[in-house]
């Protein structure tokens, strides 16, 4: 393994990998047999989706993140596609919309609903057409609102710019035609300027998105990369692929420099992809092993010797596929770090698996929680495309710190109603949000200035503080669970009833204020 210091300290050390219980499983999912080297899965706060087994087209269950055990098998899908769905990724700004690529080479974009779906979605919100051949691989920008890239097995990758009324896209806003063969991979610098791809004529090349330009190419003979991966601020690139003598291989990259290795290493002599995940906040790296049980980890450090080893979670059954929980899903409570959905044919089986730092304490870790990447995009798509560049918002994990979880967009708030009908409106107190309301103490100052901050979300259902939706929840299970759900239940209506006094006092100054004028 990699060399490290006999002493070293780090926090994450004894950080160890633990599989979810059977109960907390999905079971009885019919995941897909195809051979494409995907994820298969994709993961959000609210919704697990994962590309499945159909006959005729192509098809994708999306499962309310809660609703674990076993699956109905006449669960509704979403199954728009003519061909097989080769890859699947959520929107990183909006937790109800996911892009879909498929061998009929087509991208679409679909709107899921809050409820539980109750049959087929077969209509898509927007569809892309560009590629003449089956789209591979999709991307969404990282921080960009609604730009999203494309790569086909025509070697062209095509940037969308999905801001528009449009239902059906057929120009892209730019193609980028550097490739001499299938692009394998893609990532993303942290703030979106950089495009990092591997190609299946075994070269990395650092690319200028917007400019079209390559500015360096990787073509190290000893390494053939599959996977590649920008290791956020650190200024490095990470790729994973084989040796000359088909061994397993990971290899580290100087960003500026791409034509030699900072390191590299062999693994072993398994036959299966290797996936990539790195954690920023922590600057843990994960390599998983695809046809095995194995997720190796590792600790990235700026100087030598850069990849520290730190332990391995072996397990017997081999994974197809494997999803990731974005940090804002974690618990952390548990002092969780990282989650995994492991996707597990032979058994049709998903199951979670935590990275978790022991901690004694049940308190609120802030050393291993450092301020992590938000729900909301620090750009519109069109201030990207005009060269701006923006790292990601950044938001605290700490739990009633504020909402970390992202919201559909297509919930519009409506403006409140004038001043002499607000006496009326005691009844949609309680869904006014807590930071949209103004303190006694600021009312009175003008009631133009009340008519513009003041929002009432319309048809908005009622929310738990911690982005918990209760009509999406099912019952609990355990004793354990049912104790959390009542003191979520009472945290919501003491929150509730503040909110109530707060609206009876700014009603009673209004009245004052009425009759003044």
């Amino acid at each position: 393994m990699s060399w490290h210091p006999q002493y070293r300290s780090s926090k994450f050390r004894h950080v160890y990998g633990k599989a979810a219980s059977k109960d907390k499983c999905y079971d009885c999912v019919p995941i897909t047999r195809n051979v494409h080297d995907n994820h298969f899965c994709a993961v959000n706060p609210h919704f697990i989706a994962v590309v499945t087994e159909c006959a005729g087209g192509g098809a994708f269950l999306v499962i309310p993140i809660h609703q674990t055990g076993k699956l109905d098998p006449h669960y509704p899908k979403i199954c728009g596609h003519k061909g097989n769905v080769l890859d699947i990724k959520w929107n990183p700004f909006n937790d109800f919309v996911i892009a879909s690529c498929s061998e009929d080479a087509t991208v679409k974009i679909w709107d899921i609903p809050k409820y539980l779906l109750t049959r087929n979605i077969t209509s898509p919100k927007k569809e892309l057409l560009g590629h003449v051949r089956r789209v591979g691989l999709i991307e969404w920008h990282p921080t960009a609102n609604n730009i999203l890239f494309s790569s086909g097995y025509d070697y062209k990758v095509m940037i969308w710019n999905l801001d528009t009324k449009e239902a059906v896209i057929s120009n892209p806003v730019k193609i980028l035609d550097a490739h001499e063969d299938v692009v394998l991979s893609m990532s993303f610098n942290t703030d979106g300027s950089l495009l990092a791809t591997a190609c299946r004529d075994r070269k990395i090349r650092l690319i200028d998105p917007r400019a079209g330009t390559v500015l360096q190419v990787a073509g190290y003979k000893s390494h053939r990369a599959n996977k590649v991966l920008f290791l956020g601020n650190m200024k490095k690139l990470f790729s994973t692929g084989t040796s000359r003598w088909n061994n397993r291989q990971i290899a580290l990259w100087d960003q500026n420099d791409l034509s030699v290795p900072l390191l590299e290493e062999d693994l072993d002599g398994s036959s299966g992809l290797l996936f990539p995940f790195y954690d920023s906040d922590t600057h843990m790296l994960y390599v998983v092993g695809k046809g095995d049980g194995n997720i190796r980890y590792y600790e990235i450090s700026p100087e030598k010797p850069y990849l520290n080893y730190l332990m391995e979670y072996r397990s017997h059954l081999p994974q197809k596929g494997i999803g990731m929980m974005p940090k804002r899903g974690l618990e952390v409570s548990a002092c969780e770090i990282f989650r995994f959905y492991k996707l597990i044919p032979s058994k049709s089986l998903i199951e979670p698996i935590s990275m978790i730092v022991p901690r004694r304490s049940e308190s609120y870790q802030e050393d291993i929680y450092p301020l992590t990447t938000g729900a909301q995009p620090a750009l519109t798509a069109q201030e990207w495309l005009n060269g701006v560049n923006k790292g990601p918002l950044l938001v605290s994990l700490r739990p009633g710190s504020g909402a970390v979880n992202s919201s559909p967009q297509f919930l519009q708030p409506d403006p409140l109603m004038k001043a002499t009908d607000l006496s009326q409106q005691q009844g949609w107190g309680g869904k006014m949000p807590l930071e949209n309301m103004q303190k006694p103490s600021e009312i009175g100052d003008s009631r133009k200035q009340l008519k513009t901050e003041e929002k009432s979300p319309k048809n908005e259902q009622m929310r738990l503080s911690n982005g918990f939706d209760i009509f999406q929840c099912p019952p609990p299970k355990t004793e354990n669970e049912l104790l959390r759900m009542f003191y979520r239940q009472q945290e919501e209506i003491h929150r509730l009833r503040e909110m109530v006094n707060q609206r009876d006092v700014q009603i009673k100054q209004l009245e004052l204020e009425l009759r003044n004028l």
